[in-house]
């Protein structure tokens, strides 16, 4: 029996990427598994105001730091919620604010340092304890930070690839996705995912026996169902209407290809276990911004899916 952990949808928290490599030895797993999306949304400013003081506006809240140890503080505040903090002068803020090219360099920067970090810190954690760690980059995720996965000895990429979990299971891994609202990093027409996720699936020696490691959910699942937006991208109706924004590609390899289990996240809402027809589908859901991870624990059997459970923590 192989024992696995998975979740997604970290967003830059560090507080979630440590509780998730810290899952491995909490849970005795032998396998973890992070579905997507692992990078910030954004840049916070920590602006120096002289003698000292620094301001910061963290969700609309503005703060006055009053010496060096406030900042310190709230540099790990940011970091857990997600994003990612920057101490800077009230010049470079103009000049940021006049230059769009500068802040996406600036938030590359910042992605990547922060990945570097999350590698080193793996590695560190996991180092003798004989746990296998993968990460498949989401829609969410620049080009960039596959490199810096790749750098890591115990973190392996999972994009594009068929990995043998054991001698019974192997996992096929992707996190591109059906377009979305935000035009991302890792999104495209259904047609052309689909035709990526059967390049990929097709170098699996046996699918019915697979796990199937793809970012986004299929669709109509009950697991991809999110608030309906407007034009201007906010929700309708006060966020109470829900529909159904997954992948018709994802569904289409599930019902084709009926893989013993299938792990989703993107959709944060969805959170919850489906199964379609032989296939269990799993979407723990996401809550990083509060520092909770969301995750699954799976066992695996030889010719079935054994004991699951959801976990939040």
């Amino acid at each position: 029996m192989t024992k696995l952990f998975f979740a997604t949808d970290v967003h830059g928290s560090e507080i979630c990427w440590k509780k998730f490599i810290s899952g491995g030895k909490f849970y005795e797993v032998d396998v973890l598994i992070l579905g997507g999306d692992m990078t910030g949304k954004a840049i916070v400013p920590i602006i120096a105001q002289g003698g000292g003081k620094h301001k910061v506006t963290l969700l609309e809240q503005e703060t006055i730091l009053e010496d060096q140890a406030a900042v310190d503080e709230m540099v790990h505040t940011i970091q857990n919620r997600g994003y990612y903090p920057y101490v800077t002068t009230p010049d470079e803020v103009k000049a940021l604010d006049a230059d769009p090219d500068m802040i996406d360099r600036l938030f590359q920067q910042e992605a990547l340092n922060t990945a570097r970090r999350w590698m080193e810190y793996a590695d560190e954690k996991l180092e003798g304890t004989g746990i296998r760690c993968f990460v498949c980059p989401g829609n969410d995720d620049i080009f960039e930070i596959d490199e810096v996965i790749a750098t890591a000895k115990h973190v392996k990429l999972a994009e594009g690839r068929v990995i043998e979990l054991d001698e019974h299971h192997e996992m096929v891994s992707s996190g591109w996705a059906n377009p979305t609202p935000w035009d991302t990093h890792r999104e495209e027409p259904e047609e052309s995912l689909l035709q990526r996720l059967e390049a990929v699936i097709s170098q699996a020696k046996d699918t019915t026996s697979a796990v199937f490691n793809l970012h986004p959910p299929p669709y109509g699942s009950g697991l991809d169902e999110a608030p309906e937006l407007t034009s201007d991208l906010r929700p309708t109706h006060a966020g109470r209407a829900l529909i159904s924004v997954g992948s018709h590609s994802v569904l289409s390899v599930i019902q084709k290809y009926k893989p013993m289990l299938s792990l989703h996240g993107h959709i944060h809402e969805g959170k919850g276990t489906r199964k379609l027809e032989k296939t269990l589908c799993i979407n723990p859901g996401s809550m990083y911004e509060q520092g909770i991870l969301s995750g699954a624990l799976v066992e695996l059997k030889k010719n079935k899916v054994g004991n699951y459970i959801l976990t939040t923590g």
